[in-house]
């Protein structure tokens, strides 16, 4: 396909820019040696607008949090009529929502975690008391783990609230699942080969994610057959429910007895190294390079 000028949209101004110029960067990399005509673009130091005055055509989406997957940038994209990979207005900005990803997916029947929305006057201790140690305390509205904390001891819930509340004023606590944590790639309605994830830190953290070379990746992911069967049909539906499109990837959790949880939702997820739909895209037998063509050529707009 010819694509004409493409923009490579990274860096940001969100608290996940490094990891997202080096998303940018991969995809880059990867569509130039396609021979697809590809620039980076980073919308922290040139106008949106730029692109209608330097004849780009398509736009490959490689930021991730604020102004990147929350909608506003796909709405500025649909003003300018330009197509650009990944998920609409309404999908990027309920997945990237993680308090109200949840509230849609509770209402179509699908189980997500037990959680509380927290202020700065919540009662604590019954928070702790009613979801259980450990469990997860983090930002609404960030990616990649930023602000995330593993609350372990009663009295311990204030802090990691107040940790969190730096980076969002919507904070929800959220109850620990010791089955396992999985991932599902999605691309052009189907779902990729699930990975299960096996961090050696404490939890599946930033480190975990992008610093680190220990932790474990698990293709195929040891949950048999059927039962990844199960786990992708959920991801499928509960990415479309949210209004997704073109790619993604959710990410689910087991409970110790083994009963699947939607956790949540990404729309522009990591393009590195280390990220995981281009680890289940090879696993499927798709090159890197390939994958992202593809995801261009999903590119729409509107």
């Amino acid at each position: 396909m010819e694509f004409g000028k493409v923009a490579v949209m990274m860096g940001g101004k969100s608290a996940e820019r490094e990891v997202s110029l080096k998303s940018g960067a991969a995809v880059l990399a990867a569509l130039r040696s396609s021979g697809v005509d590809a620039h980076a673009f980073d919308p922290r130091d040139k106008a949106l607008e730029a692109l209608h005055g330097e004849g780009f055509r398509r736009v490959f989406i490689a930021l991730h949090g604020r102004g990147g997957e929350d909608g506003s940038l796909q709405g500025a994209l649909d003003l300018l009529a330009i197509p650009y990979t990944g998920s609409g207005v309404l999908a990027s900005a309920l997945a990237m929502d993680k308090w109200r990803s949840k509230l849609v997916w509770q209402a179509v029947g699908l189980p997500v975690p037990e959680f509380a929305v927290l202020d700065a006057a919540s009662d604590f201790a019954a928070v702790e008391r009613c979801l259980g140690l450990p469990l997860f305390v983090k930002p609404a509205n960030e990616g990649s783990s930023i602000g995330i904390t593993k609350v372990k001891q009663a009295g311990d819930l204030k802090a990691a609230y107040e940790t969190a509340v730096r980076y969002d004023d919507c904070v929800l606590a959220e109850a620990f699942l010791g089955g396992g944590e999985y991932t599902v790639g999605i691309l052009a309605g189907e779902a990729l080969p699930v990975i299960r994830i096996v961090p050696a830190t404490e939890f599946y953290d930033y480190e975990a994610k992008y610093l680190r070379d220990d932790t474990e990746y698990r293709i195929p992911s040891g949950l048999g057959e059927a039962r990844e069967a199960e786990m992708r049909d959920m991801a499928l539906r509960a990415f479309a429910v949210l209004g997704g499109r073109g790619w993604g990837r959710m990410d689910l959790m087991l409970d110790a007895a083994g009963r699947m949880y939607c956790l949540e939702a990404n729309t522009s997820p990591g393009m590195t190294d280390h990220s995981l739909v281009p680890m289940a895209g090879r696993a499927a037998g798709m090159p890197f390079p390939q994958l992202v063509l593809k995801l261009l050529a999903e590119a729409r707009h509107g």
